[in-house]
């Protein structure tokens, strides 16, 4: 009988050793492991302090309007004589993306208008990124005059899909805006909801565009790889948190 335990055990023992590494497999894919993993895949596109990883669009250093200030990212837009050619102008991001998860906060003052644009193209033959890539609309939707415009409002893809419901912050305080690009996949979320959904580069997208402001702008929509820009509308605008997860 002493022989049969102890051979017993050690049969139990090596049982347990051989299932331990699925055990440790297994228990590295719970529910609040799981959750937690994708914080640890935000990759901050600001530092907080310095233009590092950003640039003036079509080449150059971040123009003197854009400023740093308590961690966000603003422009000071006190100076309009050719602004977005002069002090301020659009700016990108130094690397391009192609499958992604965007987030970022910001606010827009009084009868201020911006825009978060993705998929941009930077070239020579295109002036602004927005001949390139669709935008996400930063507005004052109370007192710019351009939220009077359907698909023209906060959280709108402008000029192209209205968004399913309006849950933007009046002017001065902070919304969250993220942007999903993921196998042609979009998806636009304001303040937590999803606000805009659509899939790129269909027969469906191409109509779109065609009954859009951009129908005459052979590579707008057409690049599944590119540059985020922070639009200079000549408004005040402050960004903040600006983090991105490749997909």
């Amino acid at each position: 009988m002493k022989k049969s335990y102890w051979a017993g055990l050690a049969l139990v023992g090596m049982l347990a050793s051989c299932a331990s590494p699925k055990s440790d497999e297994a228990e590295s894919t719970t529910s609040e492991e799981t959750a937690a993993a994708p914080a640890e895949e935000w990759i901050p596109l600001f530092d907080g302090q310095t233009f590092n990883g950003w640039s003036k669009y079509g080449g150059g250093e971040v123009g003197k309007a854009w400023k740093i200030e308590n961690g966000e990212l603003f422009l000071d837009a006190a100076n309009k004589d050719g602004w977005q050619t002069g002090d301020g102008g659009d700016i990108i991001t130094t690397e391009e993306f192609e499958n992604f998860h965007f987030k970022c906060d910001w606010k827009i003052a009084p009868n201020g208008n911006s825009g978060i644009i993705f998929l941009v193209h930077e070239s020579p033959e295109y002036d602004y990124p927005w001949q390139t890539g669709p935008e996400m609309q930063v507005l004052d939707n109370e007192g710019h005059p351009d939220a009077k415009i359907i698909s023209h409002r906060a959280g709108d893809l402008y000029d192209l899909i209205v968004s399913s419901e309006e849950t933007v912050k009046p002017a001065g305080e902070w919304n969250t805006a993220e942007i999903i690009v993921d196998q042609g996949n979009l998806e636009l979320r304001l303040n937590g909801v999803a606000v805009v959904k659509t899939t790129l580069w269909t027969p469906e997208w191409e109509e779109l565009i065609a009954k859009s402001k951009f129908k005459d702008m052979p590579g707008f929509g057409k690049y599944k790889k590119g540059k985020i820009a922070l639009q200079d509308h000549g408004d005040v605008v402050h960004y903040r948190n600006i983090l991105i997860k490749k997909l």
